[in-house]
């Protein structure tokens, strides 16, 4: 008879035995599954929380031009950037803030005129304002509009302060005019959003550029055209994958600058607190997977081998009718193997009703906090996603195969050492 239909009918015969095997074999796919799908999940994860919150990586230099900067920017290391251009400027057609302290220097010199300051507007040249510090901690939000982005290079756009917006009666969408501080050039800005800085007036007199409700965004370009000299950044932040990346970005960035010519700051905080968290998620996964692989294949072992050890009569039979003792491992092998499956698909099912609440769970306590940059208001995770895929099922039935391989194969090196007499005289 064929082994293989002999150990179909010998599945059949020992239904409780078979049970028992399927239980089993059940707990280590479940088990198994849940490793790769952590494993899995926090790798992506691990990718969307170095998208998102990355690492800041800040550059000065004297003389650090916009060209420059979109030069450094332009790397495959970046995955965004934002100059920093602050010049002063003038404004038209609108009021700036002034000081409500008395200006020092005696009554005469608090009769000059509101708005007379030759430049009374800070106006700061960006490319994403998300990527400046105050905005992305949420310290300073956004109340109307929107920020300034990468899309608006070439376009005369304006992100205005709250308290300059009400004493104008400014909105998004209204225009105003900013006069470059030579009064030799103005340009018409459209206003695309107001921000509220919480820095509150100074309680002292205070030059209008100093206060903060006369603080402009605008794009770089803007800010050029406003300039009146050589239009220098005072500083400009790249955001990166990871710390690693800190290193290569650190010689691009001597290449294009010069050796030791520029200072170079790493801000990996947020990544230190969110990232890493995730990884030793991932680490600890993939040593569930080879601790289980492990512990099933010894398992299963020690189960075929008390089985081998109460059929010795049956073997002793099959070896006295000239059965080679290769299928009777093969037999084994068959039977261990033909319960892989049924276990593969009961996890599967398993792990679609329980995947996602597990590792929420589990991935919720390892972090200690929700997957949320500290602080950091533009760079949210997405939701730990525990997703089973064909692929980690794959890989379930293939060591799941291997170990009935392995906890036969083992065990059945005993069954190539039998004799059938002495087997059928003292089967025990």
């Amino acid at each position: 008879m064929n082994f293989v239909k002999r150990a179909g009918m010998s599945l059949g015969a020992r239904k409780s035995r078979t049970a028992a095997l399927l239980a089993i074999f059940v707990v280590i796919c479940v088990l198994l599954l849940g490793g790769f799908l952590l494993k899995a999940a926090a790798a992506r994860q691990e990718a969307d929380a170095q998208r998102t919150i990355g690492v800041d990586v800040t550059v000065r230099e004297k003389g650090f031009t916009p060209a420059l900067a979109d030069r450094l920017g332009a790397s495959d290391l970046v995955h965004r950037y934002n100059p920093e251009l602050p010049v002063g400027a003038g404004a038209r057609d609108f009021t700036p803030l002034t000081s409500n302290a008395p200006q020092p220097g005696g009554a005469g010199a608090g009769k000059k005129k509101p708005g007379a300051e030759k430049d009374p507007l800070s106006v700061n040249g960006v490319r994403d304002s998300d990527l400046l510090l105050p905005f992305s901690y949420g310290s300073t939000k956004i109340t109307a509009g929107r920020g300034i982005t990468p899309a608006d290079a070439g376009h005369d756009v304006a992100l205005i302060e709250q308290r300059l917006a009400e004493k104008n009666h400014l909105r998004a969408g209204d225009t105003i005019g900013v006069r470059s501080a030579d009064g030799e050039r103005t340009v018409p800005l459209t206003v695309v959003g107001v921000f509220q800085d919480p820095t509150p007036d100074p309680t002292s007199w205070t030059r209008p550029h100093e206060l903060p409700g006369n603080t402009l965004y605008v794009p770089v370009r803007t800010a050029q055209q406003l300039a009146t000299g050589a239009a220098t950044l005072s500083e400009a932040v790249f955001k990166i994958g990871s710390p690693d990346h800190a290193e290569q970005l650190h010689a691009e960035a001597e290449r294009l600058l010069g050796k030791g010519r520029f200072d170079f700051r790493v801000n990996d905080k947020a990544y230190r607190d969110q990232v890493r968290p995730i990884q030793r998620v991932g680490t600890f996964a993939g040593l569930i997977v080879w601790v289980i692989a492990l512990a099933g294949a010894l398992i299963l072992g020690l189960v075929v081998t008390l089985q081998i050890r109460e059929r010795r009569a049956e073997l002793g039979v099959l070896l006295s009718m000239g059965e080679k003792k290769w299928k009777l491992v093969g037999q084994h092998a068959v039977e261990v193997a033909a319960v892989v499956l049924p276990a593969v698909a009961l996890a599967a099912v398993a792990g679609s009703l329980a995947g996602q609440h597990v590792g929420d769970t589990f991935l919720g306590r390892q972090t200690g906090k929700p997957l949320t940059a500290a602080g950091v208001r533009n760079a949210e995770i997405a939701p730990f996603a525990v997703r089973v895929e064909p692929a980690a099922i794959g890989k379930v039935a293939g060591i799941g195969l291997g170990i009935s391989l392995v906890s036969t194969v083992v065990p059945g090196i005993g069954i190539l050492r039998l004799h059938p007499r002495s087997i059928l005289t003292d089967p025990e």
